[in-house]
C-alpha cells in the first residue's frame, strides 16, 4: 500500500498544478471532462444553483482556480449586508442553495466560496492545506470583489474556517455564526494519531455504500432520503470517477488538517458577536473509532459542547435544537433559518 501511495502522490503532483493568467480567470476549470461514470476532481457536470465564477489564488508562482458564487438581491432592493457561507468538509457550496435564496429575499448579498481542495475548486497535492491558508484565500477573494465587512456563517468544518478568518481579520467581521461546527474539542489529545498513508488507504476504500451508511447514521439518525442523497452525490461521484485516487489523497490531506489544527484554544480572542446553532443529537468526532471505549463515548457530545464553547466566546448566543443532528439546516430548516436570519438582522 505504501508503494502505491507514493506512486499516486508523485503521479498526481506532476499533473495537478494549474496555471493561468490572473487577468483571464477561466469560465470553466482547466481540468475536466465529464467521466462516463462519476465526477472528475472539478465536479464537471455537477450542477450548482447559481452561476459559478473563478478567482485565481496565487500559489508558488501559479494560479489555482477557486470557485465561488456571488449573488445579490434584485436590482433596486436595498442590501442589508454581505454574508459569506463556508461549507463543511463533506460538502460544497451547492448545499447552501436554500439558505442563500432566503437570505437574498431578506436583502443580503451572499458569497459562497468552494475552498481550495473542495467542490469545483483546484485540488493540488503539493498545497499546504491549513485553515490559515483557506481563510486568507477567502480574504483575497473578498478583496477582488471589493467587499470589506462581512457576516460569516460556517457549517461543520466551515465553522473552523470561519473562526480562523474572524481571528485573522477581526476588523472585517461584523458577525459570526456557526452551525454544528466541528473542532469544538481537541481530538488529537484523546485519539491516537493516524498516519497519512493509513488515511489514504481508508479513503481509497470509500464507496457509495460506506458514504451513505456514515451519513445515514451520523447525520440523519438512521434515516435516508433522496434529499439526503443529493447532499452526498458529489462524494459518491468522486469514488466512481476517473480521479478517485487523486480525491482519496485530497480527502486524507484535508482530514489531517482538521485533526491537527484546532481552533478552540483561541475562541476567547473572537471579537465579533457570535451565534452558535447546535443540533444536540450530533456526535461527530474525528477518530472516535481509534479511541478506547470509555473515551469514545464522551467524544462529540454536542449536548455538552455548546455551553462550554459559548462560555469561551465573549459575545456568544447559543441556540440548541433537541433531537437534531449535524445538519440543522436540513432536519429543521424552519427553526434554523429563523434563528440565523434574526441574528443577521440584529434581532437576537
Amino acid at each position: 500500500m505504501r508503494i502505491l501511495t507514493f506512486a499516486l502522490f508523485f503521479l498526481f503532483t506532476a499533473c495537478s498544478s494549474i496555471q493561468f493568467d490572473r487577468s483571464a480567470v477561466p469560465s470553466m476549470p482547466l481540468l475536466g471532462q465529464s467521466s462516463p461514470q462519476g465526477y472528475d476532481s472539478y465536479l464537471t457536470g455537477f450542477e450548482y444553483p447559481f452561476e459559478v465564477k473563478y478567482f485565481g489564488v496565487e500559489f508558488m508562482g501559479e494560479y489555482l482556480p477557486m470557485a465561488f458564487m456571488d449573488i445579490s438581491p434584485d436590482e433596486g432592493k436595498q442590501t442589508r449586508s454581505t454574508v459569506v457561507l463556508f461549507h463543511g468538509k463533506n460538502f460544497n457550496g451547492a448545499y447552501w442553495e436554500r439558505t442563500a435564496k432566503d437570505l437574498l429575499k431578506r436583502g443580503h448579498r451572499v458569497i459562497i466560496p468552494d475552498q481550495i481542495g473542495f467542490g469545483k475548486s483546484a485540488k493540488p497535492l503539493d498545497y499546504q492545506y491549513s485553515f490559515h491558508a483557506l481563510a486568507d484565500n477567502t480574504r483575497r477573494l473578498l478583496d477582488s470583489l471589493e467587499v470589506e465587512e462581512v457576516a460569516l456563517v460556517g457549517h461543520s468544518m466551515g465553522g473552523m474556517v470561519a473562526t480562523r478568518f474572524a481571528l485573522m481579520f477581526p476588523e472585517r467581521v461584523e458577525l459570526l455564526a456557526m452551525v454544528n461546527p466541528i473542532g469544538l474539542e481537541d481530538w488529537k489529545r484523546k485519539v491516537a494519531y493516524t498516519p497519512l498513508d493509513a488515511r489514504i488507504e481508508a479513503a481509497l476504500k470509500k464507496d457509495r455504500d460506506s458514504i451513505v451508511e456514515y451519513q445515514r447514521v451520523h447525520y440523519y439518525d438512521g434515516n435516508w432520503s433522496e434529499e439526503f442523497e443529493s447532499y452526498a452525490r458529489h462524494l459518491i461521484g468522486w469514488t466512481e470517477g476517473r480521479d478517485r485516487e487523486h480525491m482519496a489523497l485530497i480527502d486524507a490531506l484535508t482530514v489531517e488538517m482538521v485533526f491537527t489544527q484546532p481552533v478552540l484554544y483561541e475562541f476567547d480572542l473572537i471579537l465579533a458577536p457570535t451565534l452558535l446553532i447546535l443540533g444536540t443529537r450530533d456526535r461527530t468526532a474525528l477518530g472516535r473509532a481509534n479511541a478506547p471505549e470509555q473515551i469514545a463515548r464522551n467524544l462529540g457530545r454536542y449536548d455538552r459542547l455548546g455551553v462550554r464553547t459559548c462560555n469561551r466566546i465573549a459575545r456568544c448566543r447559543l441556540i440548541e435544537f433537541d433531537n437534531i443532528g449535524h445538519m440543522p439546516q436540513v432536519e429543521d430548516y424552519r427553526r434554523y433559518i429563523s434563528a440565523l436570519s434574526a441574528f443577521l438582522n440584529y434581532e437576537l
